[in-house]
């Protein structure tokens, strides 16, 4: 029992290199239930991870699973939760956490829950890395669309590759006619394009025709496709698929406008790209202001409207205007803005578009998917609530590997399930706390903790004998250390999860109470109510009792003193736990000094080899 304090610094003092602290009562941070602002969450995450599921075809079980961890990781959990969890770890059962994917475990990584109201108005994905991960090779072109002047003779084609890398892939590539023809403007070109190991961008050109006559800007098509040939299970194409080159007229710096009068934007996408033509020339820099304007949606709270200037490089004939869309939360809308031309610079002129109006709709078939994943999330939270299970899934639980979660249990959680499966089955028969208020639970628990703790210490008393061990050197390591275990990786789990420091020390203090209280103090108390009735004095010989509470408190006091110092001491981070590796390290090793010494001492004097007696 002894050793709980130091276990317990030791392994949570290693925990995390994150510092956590503990909070006086009126810096605490407050925690009930704001039952709104937790719906905010929880669909600002459904909505993210839907843009995943929709992009990267993650399926919506395991995003709402990941929606499930991630709402759970940042609540704050008493200290019978952390240490249910880890009596579950240790024994193969089921998690109160959401077990995620490995292959998922980056996304999970970068899902962020949104700290305040002021997210709303910002995005909340984090940008995607193309260059690694995925599960397919998917290939696309660099760009939707390409220009080139005539004079130039040819033009560019870039083609990239992200998501698996590790193997290669091969694509078709092919020219289309449009207005251009061949072998008139271009010469037609169909050929394989092959991807290296790990290579992520090849670049092929197209021969442009340069002659001497006057024609209005044309148009033809590249695209991509698989080789039937090959195999291809782990190659898709992207979005960009086919590109549009266009052979313009370089004598003229041109005329800018919209490439469209109207645009409809889903709201799902969360920023609109609308495309600014360059036509009838593509001479020298030009640029053209812009601007938005309200008609049914407002600047700030529909959209981020504003005003810009696009500027043309010599020879750019297509740029974009990207506007951020806001989530207004509401369950349908149509609303709309526009954005005008305004003056040109360069030589350049407006063209006939010169305004556009955006009109922002809903995405019917993106909000079907978002709900699903609320409503999954929603599941999963529920199944992970402890006052709400009953006799059948206690039971089934008791049964399953891992709960029943077989994808996510690994070989650890097999061979736990396996060694603690009769005692699972047994505390299963406990009822569940939601019956007459918990009441017979309380009762059977104590009935079964005592059943326990008479086999522990007999167990530990039969081991003693073997070896040659004291009853008193047993208690202070194997029992102790037995006993602690559950305690110990609860108070790790929570210097983890936890914002602060408290629920992980207060955990040590109350593990060490109740073995005090209830496995020394109560059947101290009951002996002497009994001898009191019988008229005879109860006494207990102290042994090496008073000396090992001595150096206990010698050795709690030192440890209490380095917490103290760590929250002061900026070297230690101004935290209890955590902090800098080199001061973590320190204390680590301090702490287990301060165990070795308890023990050895407490040791030494039950072997006679000191002889210190006090008490008589």
């Amino acid at each position: 029992m002894c050793a709980n304090l130091v276990c317990h610094f030791i392994f949570n003092g290693l925990g995390d290199t994150s510092s956590a602290t503990i909070m006086p009562k009126e810096e605490k941070p407050e925690t009930p239930v704001d039952h709104d602002q937790s719906h905010k969450n929880l669909l600002k995450l459904a909505k993210e991870l839907g843009h995943e599921s929709l992009d990267q075809g993650i399926p919506p079980e395991e995003a709402a699973k990941i929606v499930a961890a991630k709402l759970s990781e940042n609540e704050h959990h008493s200290r019978m939760w952390y240490r249910i969890n880890a009596t579950r770890n240790m024994s193969g059962g089921k998690k109160l956490t959401p077990q995620v994917f490995s292959a998922f475990k980056d996304l999970y990584d970068h899902t962020k829950l949104p700290e305040d109201e002021k997210a709303d108005s910002k995005m909340a994905l984090t940008t995607k890395d193309h260059t690694a991960g995925g599960t397919k090779a998917v290939v696309e072109f660099t760009a939707a669309t390409l220009s080139v002047l005539e004079n130039e003779k040819k033009v560019r084609i870039g083609i990239r590759r992200y998501g698996k890398m590790d193997t290669p892939a091969t694509v078709r590539v092919e020219t289309i006619n449009g207005t251009a023809t061949a072998p008139e403007d271009y010469i037609h070109l169909e050929e394989d394009v092959h991807f290296a190991v790990n290579e992520q961008l090849r670049q092929l050109y197209v021969e442009i025709i340069d002659d001497n006559e006057w024609e209005p800007d044309e148009f033809f098509f590249v695209k991509l496709s698989l080789p039937e040939k090959e195999e291809n299970e782990d190659i898709v194409l992207g979005n960009i698929s086919i590109t549009q080159v266009t052979i313009i007229n370089d004598d003229e710096p041109g005329k800018l406008e919209f490439a469209k009068p109207s645009i409809i934007a889903k709201e799902s996408s969360r920023r609109v790209r609308i495309p600014v033509n360059r036509i009838n020339g593509a001479d020298g820099h030009v640029s053209v202001a812009w601007k938005t304007k309200d008609i049914t949606a407002i600047s700030g709270k529909d959209y981020q409207g504003g005003e810009g200037v696009l500027k043309f490089d010599h020879g750019e004939t297509c740029r974009t205007i990207d506007i951020e869309i806001f989530d207004s939360m509401k369950p349908e809308r149509d609303e709309s803005f526009q954005v005008d031309l305004g003056e040109c610079d360069g030589g350049a002129e407006l063209g006939k578009i010169k305004k556009t109006i955006i009109t922002i709709v809903n995405d019917e078939e993106f909000n079907g998917l978002v709900s699903r994943i609320v409503n999954l999330t929603k599941a999963n939270m529920d199944a992970l609530q402890l006052e709400d299970s009953t006799w059948v899934t206690q039971m089934k639980n008791a049964m399953n590997v891992n709960g029943g979660d077989i994808e996510n249990a690994t070989f650890l959680d097999y061979l736990l399930h396996f060694l603690t499966f009769f005692w699972k089955i047994l505390f299963a028969l406990v009822p569940p706390p939601k019956y007459l208020g918990g009441w017979p639970a309380f009762v059977l628990s104590l009935a079964v903790i005592g059943f326990m703790t008479a086999i522990i210490g007999d167990l530990a008393t039969l081991f003693g004998c073997l070896v040659n061990l004291d009853d008193s050197i047993t208690a202070i390591t194997l029992v102790a250390l037995g006993t602690s275990m559950p305690d110990t990786f609860a108070s790790k789990q929570a210097a983890v999860g936890e914002k602060t420091a408290d629920s992980s020390i207060g955990n040590i203090n109350g593990s060490n109470s109740v073995n005090v209280f209830l496995g020394l103090g109560l059947p101290w108390l009951m002996a002497s109510i009994y001898h009191m009735t019988q008229g005879t004095v109860f006494t207990v010989p102290p042994g090496s009792l008073g000396f090992s509470v001595i150096i206990y408190t010698g050795c709690a006091i030192a440890a209490i003193i380095l917490l103290i110092l760590r929250r002061f001491l900026k070297p230690f981070g101004q935290a209890e736990l955590g902090g800098p590796k080199g001061p973590k390290i320190l204390s680590a090793i301090i702490l287990v000094s301060l165990w070795v010494f308890y023990v050895l001492l407490s040791a030494l004097n039950s072997k006679k080899i000191i002889n210190v007696q006090i008490g008589g």
